[in-house]
């Protein structure tokens, strides 16, 4: 896991020789790592670009920055990626103890879920010879968190990858990541 980023997550200056930083972010890594149970899941569709949408399976999600991004797609990456809910309980358990390490852990799950999201670009880059735009979230700008219910529904991320939304469409676990990836075709 990249320590650096651990230590960006953690608003810290990379590079600090703090030795009691380092020790806490190095635990911290090992730590959850070794409980973390990633999973990911991805769909390909053909999709609909318009001025202010991306139009997946007849399901319209409504972005002028999404579609910006998407521009000239013909093909979208739906993705799921979670580390699994053990990171959760480590870090509310650190939370009422050790705010540090709780801290800590959050930023090594913030780092390893994005490390498991770009392996996954990776291997759909190799497998189906493409480039990919960048990774598009609900919740980014003015693509509302609530489309999250629509893309959960497209690729059946609760049923396959155990992720869920709350009511206010937050999920959990909370180290989890869902996007769309526009595809350049080569």
């Amino acid at each position: 896991m990249n320590k650096k980023d651990i230590l960006l997550y953690l608003r810290t200056n990379s590079k600090t020789e703090n030795e009691q930083i380092l020790k806490l972010v190095d635990e911290a890594a090992v730590t959850v790592e070794r409980a973390a149970k990633p999973k990911t899941l991805y769909r390909i569709f053909d999709c609909t670009v318009t001025d202010g949408a991306l139009i997946v399976d007849g399901v319209e999600f409504k972005s002028r920055r999404l579609a910006e991004n998407l521009r000239g797609c013909k093909r979208v990456v739906i993705f799921g990626a979670t580390l699994g809910v053990e990171i959760d309980r480590l870090i509310k358990s650190a939370s009422s103890s050790d705010i540090a390490k709780a801290m800590a852990y959050q930023a090594a799950g913030a780092t390893l879920i994005e490390e498991v999201c770009d392996a996954l670009e990776e291997e759909i880059k190799k497998e189906y010879g493409v480039s990919l735009r960048q990774r598009y979230s609900p919740g980014y700008f003015d693509l509302d968190i609530t489309e999250q219910k629509k893309l959960f529904s497209l690729i059946e991320i609760t049923k396959r990858i155990g992720l869920t939304l709350t009511d206010s469409c937050e999920m959990v676990p909370t180290k989890s990541v869902t996007a769309f990836i526009g595809i350049e075709e080569k």
